[in-house]
């Protein structure tokens, strides 16, 4: 759309912003307005009648009593409970549609697909035909399109819209706005995104998935002994910290940048944002055992720390010495 500036990898394709972020994140947040082009993600379908009970099963959150229109975040773990997948879906009472992070739909429709046995399950990667939208809003009319709604401290929800009518859709929804105003919603909410707060080794426990992305009471599913022990008798061995950053340096700390302590090296940078309100922020993987008052340096730009997952989580069953 006029104005756009590309976004960088991995979120080229949309805009990053329209020549004013600040602005644009404030008539997202403030005045409920407007959308946010989501269309680089991908898009899988799950359709048939064993679909919720099977993705119930293979997941970590509970899915088998889904009702149409319900939205949900799950993932998909490996045998050690780290996190491959993240789906972000909604069972339109045929099908479970679900968007994930831009290029691993193929990946993802593939471990589903190869997951399937005997059931009656269809796995579709459907990203060439469907896109993702964002918009602050939670009512309204949605011009016939499926709607993803909760799930996700970010709030509002999610479209998903035939490619083919994009345009027409952005020509009535409102002013648009870049990923940069979504990315600082979604960090100032604490969500962590693939890619960006996880690494190889990311258990759901470090980054606060199990709110939002983890049923603790189901049954079985893959990687799920990991998630259990660390909940019920351990602690996670890194957090993920929210980091009100010094506004007087005029430079963001970029994803992977070290998080140290008196000289120290105790994390990494994930994401970052400048936030309309909130001035720049970020979020950040730690060490448990860093002091949550402990002030930090990242990238060396001074940071004071907000606690989004407590390094003593996964001690409530422990007994008291």
């Amino acid at each position: 759309m006029p104005g756009a500036v590309a976004g960088d990898p991995p979120d080229s394709g949309v805009a990053a912003h329209y020549g004013e972020p600040l602005i644009e994140q404030r008539r997202l947040e403030r005045d409920r307005a407007g959308f946010v082009d989501l269309s680089h993600r991908g898009v899988v379908r799950v359709g048939g009648p064993d679909r919720l009970g099977w993705l119930h099963s293979l997941s970590t959150q509970a899915l088998e009593r889904l009702g149409p229109g319900e939205g949900a975040t799950t993932l998909i773990l490996s045998p050690h409970g780290h996190v491959e997948h993240a789906l972000y879906g909604v069972d339109d009472g045929t099908a479970f549609w679900m968007h994930v992070e831009p290029g691993t739909a193929a990946a993802a429709a593939g471990f589903l697909d190869s997951m399937r046995f005997m059931l009656r399950v269809e796995v579709t990667d459907v990203t060439a035909d469907y896109a993702v939208v964002w918009e602050p809003r939670v009512d309204g009319d949605a011009g016939g399109h499926l709607v993803r709604r909760g799930g996700d401290p970010v709030g509002g929800r999610e479209l998903f819209v035939p490619r083919g009518e994009l345009a027409a859709y952005a020509e009535t929804a409102g002013p648009p706005a870049g990923l940069w105003a979504y990315e600082a919603l979604r960090i100032a909410a604490h969500q962590p995104r693939l890619g960006f707060e996880t690494d190889h080794r990311t258990i759901p426990n470090e980054v606060g998935w199990l709110g939002s992305a983890v049923h603790l009471n189901k049954g079985c599913y893959r990687g799920q002994e990991t998630v259990a022990r660390v909940h019920n008798l351990g602690r996670p061995p890194r957090r993920l910290v929210f980091l009100h950053l010094d506004g007087s340096v005029d430079r963001l700390p970029g994803h992977g940048a070290p998080v140290t302590l008196d000289d120290r090296e105790v994390g990494f940078v994930t994401s970052s944002a400048r936030h309309h309100d909130l001035g720049p922020v970020a979020l950040t993987l730690v060490r448990r055992n860093v002091p949550v008052e402990a002030g930090l340096l990242a990238d060396g730009v001074a940071a004071a720390q907000e606690v989004v997952v407590d390094p003593e989580a996964g001690l409530h069953v422990r007994a008291r010495r």
